[in-house]
């Protein structure tokens, strides 16, 4: 009997086999193409050009051909995705925190937990431990992404620096980056793994020069995908609800998550629900 070609046990052919295999249709499926506006997070969604890939599309569109659900990725700045969202424009925020905000829009499905904490480019300044400290630092300029919400200790954290005069606002990832680059803040807050694998426009990824330092104050959140209840029909979100439910259980949310990053950009920042059963997997070698 001749050995198995060392593909076989290769953490991206786990994933190729996880996100190809078939599944029996559900019947009837969803009743129309489902509008997912998305924007780059790490290497949980990514984009370049027009095309749409990342942990979670890829996902979606191999657990939308097992249900019989098609999944039109577009892509928008995080802002207007949240806009869209209220207007019943957007069917699903793929991936998002939970907020109380969101939860009078749409329905939200918990996948995971993740959290924020204080990302900058390595320096020799001192450490930051907690939100609170944060604040006490007014020499420090923080970045964030306009539309991102990780809860309401983060929120508030917003507007205490807005008043202090503190708190510069960028688009997406990308200009955040570029934002710290240039000395214009000292240091961003969201989650790290949202910066893993982004460029600044026209420079080079930075994630060997990043410093990350979790604010202890922060609480983990429940992340995931939300839901509209403006745009989807009760079938629809039935149909997704018990889809991407299944999901977690198995473990193949967590499973593709722990393929696309390697462990030093999951520790710390994200982490399966303690309801769920761990999952073995190898992490990409990195």
């Amino acid at each position: 009997m001749k050995p198995l070609p060392a593909l076989a046990f290769s953490p991206w052919f786990a994933l190729l086999v996880l996100l190809s295999c078939p599944q029996p249709a559900a019947a009837g499926g969803c009743s129309r193409p489902l509008q997912v506006p998305v924007g780059p997070v790490g290497l949980s969604v990514t984009v370049e050009g027009e095309q749409v890939g990342g942990a979670y599309p890829q996902l979606l569109r191999s657990l939308g051909r097992g249900q019989g659900c098609e999944f039109r990725f577009q892509h928008v700045p995080r802002a207007r995705l949240e806009r869209m969202f209220e207007l019943g424009e957007a069917d699903l925020i793929v991936p998002a925190t939970r907020s109380e905000r969101r939860d009078q829009l749409g329905e939200f499905v918990p996948l995971i937990q993740s959290r924020a904490a204080a990302v900058s480019l390595r320096s020799s300044r001192a450490p930051v431990h907690s939100a609170a400290e944060l604040l006490l630092r007014k020499e420090l300029r923080v970045v964030v992404v306009r539309g991102f919400d990780f809860g309401a200790p983060y929120q508030r954290l917003l507007e205490q620096l807005r008043e202090q005069g503190r708190l510069h606002q960028e688009a997406d990832v990308g200009t955040l980056l570029r934002a710290l680059q240039q000395g214009l803040a000292d240091l961003a807050v969201l989650a790290p793994t949202n910066v893993y694998g982004v460029a600044p426009p026209g420079g080079e990824v930075l994630d060997p020069h990043l410093r990350v330092e979790p604010l202890e104050d922060l609480p983990w959140r429940e992340a995931g995908i939300y839901l509209s209840h403006k745009s989807l029909s009760a079938a629809d979100r039935d149909l997704l609800r018990r889809m991407l439910q299944e999901a977690e259980r198995s473990g193949e949310v967590w499973r593709a998550l722990g393929l696309a990053y390697p462990p030093q950009a999951l520790e710390g920042a994200m982490r399966p629900r303690p309801s769920v059963i761990r999952v073995t997997f190898r992490p990409r070698p990195f």
